[in-house]
């Protein structure tokens, strides 16, 4: 058992527990895109990225083949991170609003981002049981925040389907049907730590390109998401953006 998010990050780095994810991101990793042939990519597994006390995580789906497998830092240095980043440095999250590579100098104020699949998938789909195989480390890293994290903010109907599971496991009362994902969605869960806090659930639609370029996401929409949960947890946020 991890015992600290620093431990955690780095176990998560070297697990080659899923075959078919580990050659796919290697050969990524080796053949590269044409734009980035003169870097080394990261090629490995890629762990959460903020502060280990965070009161407000954000749950993707999985790296990026060109952007955190590369990089090695969840959404940096692909579209999805640029939308991203710029909501939260909008709201007073993050000190910028780019993200480019992992000494770029970002920092996050009071959030966490992980995802429930940790290595770079074949056309961004993982199978259930490489999901499922990769439970563990979410398990763990909410383990971890368990004392400070207040809220959760996910990203896209897959997250939403990984994570339910993991939050009944760790006892929260999710219940019978668990909800359902949808952007705007705000769950209130029971909470199992002595203190009696609950733990608020946010839904947002995933920052593909598929939802951004077509405006089915647009910055005011996840910046306003970001703003309810970060109040929620009790983080100090500047106003979203109006649309």
């Amino acid at each position: 058992m991890c015992r600290s998010i620093a431990e955690l990050d780095g176990e998560v780095a070297e697990c080659r527990a899923c075959p078919r994810l580990v050659a796919w991101r290697e050969r990524v990793a080796q053949d590269k895109r044409a734009a980035f042939r003169d870097e080394t990519y990261w090629g490995r597994a890629v762990p959460g990225f903020g502060p280990d006390n965070a009161r407000l995580l954000l749950v993707g789906l999985a790296p990026a083949a060109h952007g955190g497998n590369r990089t090695g830092r969840m959404f940096t240095g692909d579209r999805s991170g640029d939308v991203l980043f710029a909501a939260l440095h909008a709201v007073g999250l993050a000190n910028q609003p780019t993200a480019t590579s992992r000494d770029d100098g970002l920092r996050l104020f009071g959030v966490r981002v992980t995802a429930p699949v940790h290595c770079a998938p074949p056309d961004n789909k993982p199978t259930p049981q490489e999901r499922d195989r990769c439970r563990h480390w979410l398990t763990t890293e909410l383990s971890l925040l368990d004392s400070t994290l207040r809220a959760v903010v996910v990203l896209g109907g897959f997250g939403w389907q990984a994570l339910f599971p993991v939050l009944a496991e760790a006892g929260w009362a999710v219940g019978r049907p668990r909800p359902k994902f949808g952007h705007g969605a705000h769950v209130e869960l029971a909470a199992n730590n002595p203190d009696g806090t609950p733990l608020h659930v946010f839904g947002c639609y995933h920052v593909s390109q598929q939802n951004t370029f077509t405006g089915r996401l647009t910055p005011p929409m996840i910046e306003a998401v970001l703003h309810e949960a970060a109040t929620t947890a009790g983080l100090p946020v500047r106003a979203p953006a109006r649309e």
